[in-house]
């Protein structure tokens, strides 16, 4: 199976795979705090996106349905968090992206959003993906901590099914003995040699999960595993930013604040332009 020449489009104007397009940057905070904080962290992250020139779509949780606690904090609502997406979508001009759980939430959310996101937990799931394919949005299938990096074809193919071809491939690590994650940077080679275009998660590959009422992780890696990403080969790149880490209802551990993450993603920029294209050599 062959990579698409051209990439994938997995919204307008937002294109993975193509390494003559700008730096596909998915951004924002973990979960719908509030309206507020939404829209600040969307339009920072517009202005930082014009600034590196990269593109970006905003991603932020309608629901975290699998969070370590029941107490932890899940988010607003399903329909008042979604009406905030359209909000942003409409302030920003930006692209957006949440997730979906349930094969009964896809249409819905589909009338909002661009790009349909797969949890890792259930990246396996034949009915919700088939859903969200025959939405006709883009798909981003989170690799679960728990699958080889060849098996998320597999995955991709659900999606196919439908005859839906904008799909991409988020990389968050895999399980390595218990409360910890690694990223295989043998995985974004791998998968594309399976046709399929890649994203690495520089924030969620980062997470100590479980282990007590709430998740850990090791926000001080985030330069360097982002980095080494791009250059084993990741298309792009995912991370969520948050004006005040230490106060946020979820992955308080891992998220980074805006200047933070523009200083990551100049380097990645940098680091990307600097490495030899597909075709180099032609």
């Amino acid at each position: 199976m062959s990579r698409p020449r051209h990439g994938v489009e997995l919204a307008p104007g937002f294109v993975v795979g193509n390494r003559r397009s700008h730096l596909p940057v998915i951004a924002g905070p973990c979960v719908i705090e509030s309206d507020t904080l939404v829209h600040e962290v969307a339009e920072t992250l517009r202005r930082v996106a014009s600034r590196l020139d990269v593109q970006l779509l905003f991603k932020a949780s309608l629901d975290k349905a699998n969070r370590s606690s029941a107490d932890s904090f899940r988010g607003l609502g399903f329909e008042e968090a979604l009406a905030i997406l359209a909000e942003v979508k409409i302030a920003t001009g930006l692209p957006v992206t949440t997730d979906v759980h349930e094969p009964r939430q896809c249409d819905r959310v589909a009338e909002v959003v661009d790009v349909l996101q797969i949890p890792a937990f259930l990246c396996r799931q034949t009915d919700l993906l088939r859903a969200a394919g025959r939405t006709g949005c883009g798909v981003t299938i989170k690799k679960g901590q728990f699958m080889a990096p060849d098996d998320m074809r597999r995955a991709a193919d659900k999606v196919r099914e439908t005859g839906n071809e904008r799909i991409a491939i988020i990389e968050r690590g895999f399980s390595f003995g218990y409360h910890n994650l690694v990223v295989d940077m043998r995985s974004f080679p791998t998968m594309a040699d399976d046709g399929l275009v890649t994203i690495h998660d520089a924030t969620h590959s980062l997470q100590l999960p479980g282990g007590g009422k709430q998740t850990g992780g090791t926000r001080r890696f985030a330069e360097p595993l982002a980095r080494a990403a791009i250059a084993a080969g990741a298309d792009g790149v995912f991370l969520e930013v948050h004006p005040r880490p230490e106060e946020a209802l979820s992955d308080a551990t891992t998220q980074l604040r805006p200047a933070r993450a523009e200083a990551l993603l100049d380097s990645l920029v940098r680091l990307r332009a600097a490495l030899p294209t597909e075709d180099a050599s032609a």
